[in-house]
């Protein structure tokens, strides 16, 4: 398989400057190695198994190489990876307390093999414990596979929302999206605290604040350029829900043309978790910047905000006002 930026450009149609790409047919491509690498982190690492005799628990992804692409030719996805990844294990003994250590190598994932098949070894360090070892060769490898099962489905779920552009038929959608909150979350105990990390973006836009700043709080903009339904009360306490539910929160502050302040989450992000998304609009000469400051994201879900942030909305948004240009 060709890395990264290696394929041959003849096979590859580059966006259009007014961001068209008629009925999904010219070949588009998508990087998905750094999104990859955290979520096969966030579904492998914690990975529990537990009999009588033990416990084991993935505690760490100790190496991850490979790569994983996404393509779009005629309407139709494509999916590429080949991944190899050693994991470290910790293991303990309920009767006498021992504790003990190995390594589990998934040494080819890739799309020529179904995820039941794909090999995983399990080794541990010399010395006894061999009832742990084969604890993970059995409840760990299965649990192993079930999580990278989950890691496929969301590549081709989550990461390739906004590849393939709408027809005419997403006209006839209507905003039937309303779930609950807790539906498909992931749980986390109350009163434990989730490590979080903070983030800071910025973005020039070819257009005036005030267009920028409607294109955040009007309903039609958002799912114009979020290619999905969606739900929006634009006013302090008012509620919101964009990308088919995936992505809910609250507006806590708005200020005309120039300040938005939001609680945000992913549907998947542990229940009840919110980040604080703060939007500053500012005038430049011929342009606006936005601002994004964002506190509160779990630090396993960074890698998937950033993605969201930068392909999902900055990209998505200058598309849209490409667009809307020309037919000005």
């Amino acid at each position: 398989m060709a890395k990264w930026g290696q394929g041959d450009p003849r096979w590859i149609v580059e966006k259009r400057e007014d961001g068209t790409n008629v009925n999904n047919w010219h070949w588009t491509e998508w990087d998905a190695t750094s999104w990859s690498k955290g979520k096969l982190c966030e579904f492998l690492v914690g990975i529990v198994v537990e009999n009588e005799a033990g416990r084991c628990q993935i505690s760490e992804l100790k190496q991850v190489e490979g790569e994983a692409s996404c393509s779009s030719r005629k309407g139709k996805l494509i999916f590429f990876y080949e991944w190899n990844i050693k994991l470290g294990w910790k293991g303990v003994m309920k009767d006498s307390g021992a504790k003990h250590k190995g390594l589990i190598e998934i040494p080819n994932l890739s799309e020529e093999n179904e995820v039941d098949d794909t090999e995983v070894n399990v080794s541990k360090k010399k010395g006894d414990g061999d009832i742990l070892k084969d604890l993970m060769k059995t409840a760990g490898t299965a649990k192993v596979r079930e999580a990278l099962g989950d890691y496929l489905k969301a590549l081709k779920t989550e990461f390739t929302i906004g590849m393939i552009l709408p027809t005419k038929a997403i006209a006839t959608q209507e905003l039937t999206i309303k779930r609950k909150l807790s539906e498909n979350t992931l749980q986390a105990p109350l009163g434990v605290r989730i490590p979080t990390v903070a983030l800071h973006m910025t973005e020039l836009f070819d257009t005036a604040a005030g267009r920028l700043y409607s294109i955040f709080t009007v309903k039609e903009l958002v799912q114009k350029f979020s290619k999905s339904p969606a739900i929006l009360e634009a006013e302090k306490g008012g509620k919101f829900q964009m990308f088919d539910g995936n992505v809910t929160g609250e507006y806590i502050e708005l200020l005309t043309n120039e300040k938005i302040v939001m609680k945000w989450r992913c549907r998947n992000w542990p229940e009840e978790h919110y980040a604080t998304v703060v939007l500053n609009f500012v005038p430049t000469p011929g342009q606006t910047e936005l601002q994004l400051d964002c506190k509160g994201v779990p630090v396993c879900k960074e890698e998937n905000m950033k993605f969201c942030w930068q392909k999902q909305h900055f990209e998505e948004i200058k598309g849209l006002l490409q667009l809307t240009t020309l037919k000005g």
